[in-house]
């Protein structure tokens, strides 16, 4: 009786161990754009880490994402920044893209798992992932140095080669040939996508 009491608590710990806590819905709860004009990003992956963690469309929780079984590391060094995604928007499958809320790249100091942190939009990588278009918005954290800049020309400027960081990474980190790089897009053209991705969501 003891032992079969033993196992069930570790399955329980292993199951929740894989799923951030919170009682809140990070998909519904938080607007896409702050009450300031800021855009709020919810952090799936800290900068540096490699364990894929996303946010369960159901349940607005944070899993990490399993492959038979086990928890899936990107093969690849770790991210280039805090990634996550904008909460109340759709990347609609009607549109050309893969039905999932539009994702960021915040760039700043790590922060933890689940955090909605603040940021500044300042272009727009385009992707396409097996023929439907996946794009990352970059973004600059509020409290951070990073914020000083408001554009991609900014940060070419002041950080030289990040920009082509951030396109070789995403580029190969599912694997060679993978992921398909589009080209950047400025901040009104990030602007643009992520406006559709909020109507997208409004009319779901």
């Amino acid at each position: 009786m003891i032992i079969r009491l033993t196992c069930i608590v570790f399955a329980l710990v292993a199951i929740f161990s894989c799923k951030t806590s919170t009682e809140e819905n990070l998909l519904t709860d938080y607007p896409a754009i702050a009450e300031d004009g800021s855009v709020n990003a919810v952090i799936e992956i800290p900068a540096g880490t490699e364990q894929k963690w996303e946010v369960n469309k159901t349940s607005g929780i944070i899993e990490w994402e399993q492959v038979d079984g086990t928890g899936r590391i990107v093969n690849y060094i770790g991210y280039p920044g805090n990634y996550g995604f904008i909460p109340q928007t759709l990347l609609a499958e009607k549109d050309g893209g893969d039905g999932d809320p539009l994702d960021i790249l915040v760039l700043g100091s790590p922060v933890n798992r689940g955090s909605v942190i603040k940021c500044k939009i300042i272009g727009v990588l385009y992707l396409q992932d097996r023929g439907e278009q996946d794009d990352k918005l970059i973004a600059v954290a509020k409290d951070s140095p990073f914020y000083q800049l408001d554009s991609l020309e900014d940060l070419e400027a002041t950080y030289n080669g990040v920009a082509d960081i951030i396109r070789l990474w995403f580029s190969n980190y599912k694997g060679p040939s993978k992921m398909v790089p589009k080209g950047f897009g400025d901040h009104d053209a990030a602007q643009q996508v992520l406006e559709a991705a909020v109507t997208g969501y409004q009319n779901k």
